[in-house]
């Protein structure tokens, strides 16, 4: 593929630009740029900004309301987003959820959800991981059992990110115990309002409520709610995982985060000069931006040739992106040194105007660092993407 960019796609960049500009509201811009935590309503008025210009699903089909962008055209929407400063489009409804429904759902379930997802009139969470299932996901324990026209399912999910605001969760659910662990898997779609449904918050070191519990009790869920074929789930699954391991990458986030570090870095002192100038400190600075702009055009280049679907390619992406975002996250505390300490939930919660340690730049970056201890773990811990790159690539 060609790398660079050519008048047409800067002509592109200038239309999202300019979009951004005139849309993007101040104050989710702040919050953003300055690690301060976003709420429900701050995710879904951004998502709905972006749906009226039609712009909210880069990745989907003009036939279900998507823009019908190539793979450059999508790169430079996610690189400007992250440079503004927007709140993230939340992938499971998007870019988790959408594809698996649009590759294995049937017309009736296309054309009720699609929309739904399209327009962020229902908010998704992802019902995988369970106590003793998470990284060999195949021997989940959350069962459903048919009877009649409805599934009733008992079981439990864990680490279930922004459950507490979802209206619909999909689930891999076991649905036959008697053969092989990966072949009695099917693939649900279930409403959070459904009784027995019981949401339990998992409150993070950070004092922030980003992840939960879910536990299901005698859940009832129509069979019109199954995607695909009963017990076919994991191939779904599998499908769904190589589309979030691609985004796990956040090229556009961490070029955001690095301009964020050096800026941070330029007006930090040691030894009488900006920390920047410390020979070792910029080798550090380096070295991670040199595996971002690498990182950049793998992301390129799998996306280009996305017709051939999610492989492993996608755990590439998940590896490296994951492993940067915490490089970034680690070179950020050290440069902010002591001042990184104070913790200060009013501010970061934007009840106060500044931090109450006197640096409103540094505040949010402990917090900011733990939090993104997780990303080596969730959509496949990165040992287990390592196994399976030297399987799928390396034959062994």
């Amino acid at each position: 593929m060609d790398l660079n960019y050519s008048a047409e796609d800067e002509g592109f960049r200038a239309e999202v630009r300019a979009f951004l500009e005139a849309n993007l509201p101040a104050d989710l811009q702040q919050k953003v740029r300055q690690h301060k935590r976003l709420s429900k309503e701050d995710y879904v008025r951004w998502h709905k900004i972006a749906a009226r210009q039609g712009w909210a699903a880069p990745a989907w089909p003009v036939e279900y309301g998507g823009p019908g962008w190539n793979a450059t055209q999508r790169h430079i929407w996610e690189e400007e987003c992250a440079r503004a400063g927007t709140p993230a489009i939340l992938p499971f409804g998007v870019n988790m959820v959408a594809p698996v429904i649009m590759a294995f759902g049937n017309e009736e379930q296309k054309a009720h959800y699609l929309p739904r997802i399209l327009n962020c009139d229902d908010w998704w969470c992802q019902g995988y991981s369970e106590p003793g299932s998470g990284s060999d996901l195949a021997s989940l324990k959350t069962m459903a059992e048919r009877q009649g026209d409805h599934y009733i399912v008992n079981g439990q999910k864990t680490w279930t990110t922004l459950g507490q605001h979802a209206d619909m969760i999909f689930c891999l659910v076991r649905t036959d115990s008697t053969v092989r662990k990966q072949e009695g898997i099917s693939f649900l779609l279930i409403d959070m309002k459904t009784p027995g449904i019981t949401v339990r918050p998992i409150i993070m070191l950070d004092e922030e409520h980003e992840v939960n519990e879910v536990f299901f009790d005698n859940v009832k869920v129509p069979v019109a709610n199954l995607i695909g074929k009963e017990n076919k789930g994991w191939t779904y699954a599998k499908y769904l995982l190589g589309h979030e391991r691609t985004g796990i990458a956040a090229v556009g986030r961490s070029k955001r985060e690095l301009a964020f570090l050096k800026q941070l870095a330029s007006r930090q002192q040691r030894n009488g000069k900006p920390l920047l100038q410390d020979p070792l400190f910029a080798s550090k600075v380096a070295n991670v931006e040199i595996e971002l702009m690498a990182l950049e055009v793998t992301v390129l280049r799998t996306i280009a040739q996305e017709h051939q679907g999610p492989g492993p390619q996608a755990s590439v992406l998940k590896v490296r992106g994951s492993e940067i975002q915490q490089w970034l996250t680690e070179l950020m505390m050290e440069a902010a040194g002591p001042e990184a300490l104070p913790f200060d939930p009013d501010y970061l919660e934007g009840r106060s105007e500044h931090a109450a340690g006197g640096d409103d730049d540094a505040a949010p970056l402990a917090g900011y660092y733990f939090n993104f201890r997780k990303t080596s773990i969730y959509g496949g811990s990165n040992e287990i993407q390592k196994n399976i790159i030297t399987q799928m690539i390396l034959g062994l």
